[in-house]
This record gives C-alpha cells, sequence and structure tokens, in this order.
C-alpha cells in the first residue's frame, strides 16, 4: 500500500485543484505541468514502511541519504561531552521522513531560527534553521538535529517532551532537501562511511559493544 505523510496532503491537495482547474480552462496541455507538480509531491511525501533491524545495542539511520560527514565533536549545547556526530544529506529524490535511531524518552524538543544556508556546509548545522531533539537512552543521552536546508523551509518534529519513541518508529519529518545530524556516543562503533546511502530506520549506522555500556557519562 502506497502511505503518505500527512505533512504531505495540503500540497498534493494544493496542486490536484490546480490540475483540474487548469485542465477545465485550457485542457490537457494546460494541465501537464500542474498534473507533474501533483505527482511530484505524492512521490516527494511517500512514507514507506521500512524492516527495523532487531539488537538493543544497534543505532539506525534517523533519515535517508548520503553520509557527509562523520566526525568526533564536543557537544557542549545540549549533551554536554564528546560523541560522535554523522551527519546525512537528503536531496528532494530522498525520502524525507526521520525516525527514532533507537529506544528512547524525549528530553526536549528545540526549535531554533537560523539560516538557510546549503545543506552541504558544515556550518549549516549551527547556523540554519533547526529542530534539536534530545532522547534519554540506555545507552545514555542521542541528539538528532534536523536542519533546514537551501530549499527546505520547515521541518516538523511530531513529538513533545516525555514522549517515547521506540527505534525506527517515524518522529518527523523536513519538507525538501535538508540534512539530519545524530550524536551518537563517543564510544559507538560506527558501521558506515562518508558517500554511504542509508535508510531510515533500517540501515545501521553504530553498535554499542555490550562491555562499553557502563562508561557512558551523558
Amino acid at each position: 500500500m502506497f502511505k503518505l505523510a500527512p505533512e504531505g496532503y495540503p500540497f498534493i491537495g494544493f496542486f490536484g485543484v490546480i490540475t483540474i482547474i487548469s485542465y477545465i480552462a485550457g485542457g490537457a496541455l494546460t494541465a501537464f505541468l500542474p498534473f507533474v507538480l501533483t505527482l511530484f509531491m505524492a512521490y516527494f511525501f511517500r512514507d514507506p514502511e521500512r524492516q527495523i533491524p532487531d539488537g538493543e545495542n544497534i543505532f539506525v539511520s534517523p533519515a535517508d541519504g548520503r553520509v557527509i560527514l562523520i566526525q568526533n565533536v564536543r557537544e557542549g549545547q545540549y549533551l554536554k561531552c564528546d560523541a560522535l556526530q554523522v551527519s546525512i544529506f537528503m536531496s528532494p529524490l530522498n525520502v524525507h521522513v526521520n525516525r527514532a535511531p533507537c529506544d528512547g524518552t524525549v528530553e526536549s524538543v528545540v526549535h531554533t531560527p537560523g539560516r538557510f544556508l546549503s545543506a552541504f556546509k558544515h556550518e549549516a548545522s549551527l547556523q540554519n534553521e533547526n529542530i534539536a531533539m534530545v532522547m534519554n537512552t540506555k545507552h545514555g543521552k542521542i541528539l538528532v538535529r534536523q536542519v533546514a536546508g537551501f530549499l527546505a523551509r520547515r521541518a516538523v518534529c511530531r513529538v513533545k517532551l516525555n514522549d517515547r519513541l521506540k527505534k525506527g518508529e517515524r518522529y518527523g519529518i523536513i519538507k525538501f532537501s535538508s540534512r539530519l545530524d545524530v550524536y551518537l556516543p563517543k564510544d559507538a562503533d560506527i558501521k558506515i562511511r562518508i558517500g554511504d546511502k542509508v535508510k531510515a530506520g533500517e540501515t545501521v549506522i553504530g553498535i554499542i559493544k555490550r562491555e562499553s555500556l557502563s562508561g557512558m557519562t551523558c
């Protein structure tokens, strides 16, 4: 069954109405462009089911797209500890529904207004409009940041404080090309490389070894 993200209904409906009006007013040729845009909106806001991998100590990708950054950082704004940052770029052709990287409880959701730099740029992570969600998990605190891009002007986070998320569960969407940053525990064993294509809720991006669980500090 073809499933759509609910955030797409207004866009699909708008262009669908324009298509009908254009067809009535000018015929098939006039309606062709709005019809194509209607199909694109339906394609863009698709929300396919995913096979969530088993395992308590794994992190799955929170977004579809291509890995553009993997680095050790000091995340001082929310986590206040060392972490592994993984950044994923979503093109307009990717599924844009975001999913939880692991089980956890939402500790905070913070929307920060900002710029609309190209999502490829490293400074976009902090300077662009974004929504940061912090989760309390068995592995410590995890930060997932939805970052608006040059085309993407709005991110949607569907969860609120104290909501419980399961690994791979849908929690939001970013409209049009954009970026998502996830900050994992510093001792996570990263399973992807820069340039890899990943799928939200399905691709394993990191694993916590059991012997390292007691060493989590944030």
